[in-house]
């Protein structure tokens, strides 16, 4: 069997998404190539800008070509399955393309629930559909009934206890995008002289913030999982804050998890969490917070008592330990009738 991985690129924040998606197929025995559209895109997009041409134009010249190059590169490879990580990247006619020449499409739809108005439409486009929070199942399968709820996964070969590197330690490192939610209660946040990090993609911090200080050095390019997981095993204890950033503000409060939990658990990081209602269910050892305030009471205690925190973390890690990429890609095999 022959599946091609759409994915936006390297630079995006779902490229773990994707990257864990090609690892599990291949654990399967499927055979795989992966086509980086976001890459495309920006690669038409300057070619586009080098002629004088003015990319805003009616229908985004940029993502029709990169369209047309998906295409090719399908004509190339011909696929039986082509996944499609994260749906803003690839216009729907595209699928109905290679749907008419027998290649099924599944879409994973990385941003639920917070982009969900404007992922549930593709469910006319595709075999398959894949949310990563049930919130809103039943109003996708109303578009399509072959959607499922698949959680955030791991890969054993990336996400597992690591190593301390010296240079990345730390009392408390949180590694993600700066958010202004998530800035905004940082800002509140008394860590009490603790060694902080920040990193990923925080940006946005100004300098006269008094978290511009904690920013690590990578801020500007983001960081690879690799990385990620480097900071994870250096630090003392991190968190997950999830974003309230989404289309309506309704849309901002799922039930699943984060991917952010169940990496941190399979690599044996103590954490915090706001609460939600699988963490509760599968995750009901990690403490949970309530506010800024109670965020840094909880933080200082955590972190005088290095024994429970191990505990949690061991405990943590052994209740994710069946969340993994394989798992999730057989289930993602099945549901597009192979």
């Amino acid at each position: 069997m022959r599946a091609l991985l759409v994915r936006p690129g390297p630079r995006f924040s779902v490229e773990d998404v994707a990257e864990g998606y090609l690892s599990g197929l291949r654990d399967l025995g499927v055979q795989t190539q992966d086509f980086a559209c976001g890459e495309a895109m920006e690669f038409c997009e300057m070619g586009l800008r080098a002629s004088g041409m003015d990319e805003t134009d009616a229908g985004h010249p940029a993502a029709v070509m990169a369209a047309s190059l998906l295409r090719a590169a399908c004509y190339d490879f011909w696929p039986d399955l082509v996944v499609v990580v994260t749906s803003f990247f690839v216009p729907p006619s595209t699928y109905e393309i290679l749907r008419a020449r027998g290649v099924k499409v599944a879409v994973i739809c990385t941003e639920s629930p917070y982009e969900d108005d404007a992922q549930v439409h593709l469910g006319h486009h595709a075999d398959a559909i894949v949310v990563n929070d049930p919130t809103n199942l039943e109003r996708f399968r109303e578009v399509n009934p072959n959607t499922d709820y698949l959680p955030h996964a791991y890969r054993p070969d990336v996400h597992y206890p690591r190593q301390r590197t010296d240079r990345l330690a730390s009392d408390f490192c949180f590694v993600g995008t700066g958010y202004p939610s998530r800035v905004g209660f940082f800002e509140q946040v008394d860590f009490m002289g603790a060694d902080v990090t920040l990193a990923g993609n925080w940006q946005s911090i100004d300098q006269d913030s008094p978290l511009f200080k904690y920013v690590a050095d990578d801020t500007e390019t983001g960081i690879g999982n690799d990385l990620a997981h480097d900071y994870y095993a250096s630090t003392r204890a991190s968190a997950n804050i999830y974003r309230t950033e989404s289309q309506r503000p309704e849309l901002a409060h799922g039930w699943a998890m984060g991917p952010r939990e169940v990496e941190l658990a399979a690599a044996g990081t103590f954490f915090l969490t706001e609460a939600r209602g699988e963490n509760r269910e599968v995750l009901p050892m990690v403490p949970t917070f309530d506010g800024p305030g109670d965020f840094s009471e909880k933080l200082r205690w955590w972190l005088d008592h290095p024994t429970e925190r191990a505990s949690v973390a061991l405990r943590a890690r052994a209740a994710v330990a069946d969340r993994t990429f394989t798992a999730n890609a057989q289930k993602l095999l099945t549901l597009s009738g192979f």
